[in-house]
């Protein structure tokens, strides 16, 4: 189990630039979940624990975007977007290497993309 990040770690997730993919985990029910929230969206709680994840998981869904939905975008497109089901539980949708399938063991790696620091899966070894 990881150790419980402080407030000033929480900053450290992709969505505020950092190379990380944060969770929460609620000590009452044991729900996990990706999104932050102050509240367990199971029970309630509103003290929940938050976690950084290890990258790892497996593909649940992929989907091959051929149109971009923006300008900054389109020069990127085709691009690949995976639904992952990550080793601690929780499901999050992010970019992938072009060659993932249904089922593939992938880890997290950080890019630019559209001026962001954003995940993007690939095959452990790759």
């Amino acid at each position: 189990m990881q150790p419980e990040m402080t407030a000033d770690q929480r900053a450290g997730s992709w969505v505020d630039g950092d190379r990380a993919i944060v969770y929460q985990r609620c000590g009452v029910c044991e729900n996990i979940w990706y999104f932050h929230r102050a509240f367990c969206p199971n029970c309630g709680d509103g003290d929940p624990g938050t976690f950084t994840a290890s990258g790892n998981g497996c593909v649940y869904a992929t989907s091959m975007v051929h149109r971009a939905p923006s300008d900054a975008l389109r020069r990127h497109a085709p691009y690949l977007i995976v639904m992952v089901d990550a080793d601690e539980g929780f499901r999050l949708m992010a970019h992938g290497d072009p060659s993932l399938a249904i089922g593939d063991r992938v880890r997290a790696r950080f890019i630019e993309f559209g001026g962001k620091i954003i995940p993007r899966f690939g095959k452990p070894d790759g």
